[in-house]
């Protein structure tokens, strides 16, 4: 069964560990971060954005597919899935499909209708028992069409958005969706413990999880980061291990082109990678 994400990130952040937030894309990504959790015992955050899931058919089919593979893998780990980056509508279609967690992302209105907002989704989802993220400062690089240059953000507004009830919050401190370019500062360890300071038991959250140095990430959650999402580094490893069974003609021996031999090594591929950011996280054995 689906569960809010609101407990597990509270003892993340006071066991000082991370639970990671996997992006899925389709089956092959469902089930590979599925399987891995159970394996090491380590709770997971299903994320969904917008455009994921109009790709795999609207948020009812994600949902179905979920609680399908919840039960038939016999997965007893605690799984929250996750709207990451929703709009307003967004987050109303996604309460309605059967998610157990949301992000609204009002980080591009003015602070005033981005606190409105939030406000009202608390009401909505504290009714319903989901989790519910909120983010302050836009987050760098570019995610389904939103750009932002990885500002900031301002502590004293993370705090008002913080008191409002909301579960967990997004704070930009710098770090940026996609690959990290060759000039990018890092972290501001600086803002994320202003943050920190001034809004207390919240776990906070580190989007952009992909290329940020491992020493970086472990100073992040002793700072209070909680959940860390990753997505492009899947992409990538799922990418590359495609490529090379193509490059080396194994789509043309036998049966090789049968979509089930040609995914999996996609699939072993992001089952490695989110095992190495779970163990990294701490979250193996928190289960």
């Amino acid at each position: 069964m689906l569960v809010s994400a609101a407990e597990m990130l509270k003892k993340a952040k006071a066991g000082h560990y991370a639970v990671g937030q996997f992006n899925i894309n389709n089956l092959e990504w469902t089930k590979a971060v599925l399987l891995t959790a159970q394996e090491n015992n380590s709770p997971v955050i299903l994320g969904v954005s917008e455009g994921a899931g109009k790709y795999m058919a609207g948020y009812k089919t994600v949902v179905g597919m979920v609680n399908g593979m919840l039960e038939e893998l016999k997965i007893t780990v605690p799984v929250a899935l996750h709207l990451d980056h929703g709009s307003y509508d967004a987050c109303y279609k996604c309460i309605e499909a059967g998610f157990s967690s949301i992000m609204f992302d009002g980080s591009h209105y003015p602070i005033e209708e981005n606190i409105e907002k939030t406000k009202e989704l608390v009401k909505v989802c504290a009714e319903k028992g989901i989790s519910l993220e909120a983010e302050v400062g836009s987050i760098g690089g570019e995610e389904d069409g939103v750009i932002g240059m990885g500002e900031c953000a301002d502590p004293k507004e993370c705090k008002a958005i913080a008191d409002l009830g909301i579960d967990f919050l997004a704070a930009g401190i710098g770090n940026i969706h996609g690959k990290y370019p060759e000039n990018w500062a890092g972290l501001s360890f600086e803002t994320l413990d202003a943050i920190q300071q001034l809004t207390g038991e919240m776990p906070l959250v580190l989007h952009g999880g992909t290329g940020i140095p491992t020493d970086m990430i472990k100073k992040a959650i002793d700072l209070g980061v909680s959940k860390i999402n990753v997505n492009t580094e899947c992409q990538l490893s799922f990418a590359a291990a495609t490529r090379k069974y193509v490059e080396e003609g194994k789509d043309q021996q036998g049966k090789g082109y049968d979509p089930r031999k040609l995914l999996a090594p996609g699939f072993e591929a992001i089952k490695e990678t989110v095992k190495e950011k779970m163990e990294i996280f701490g979250s193996v054995g928190k289960a």
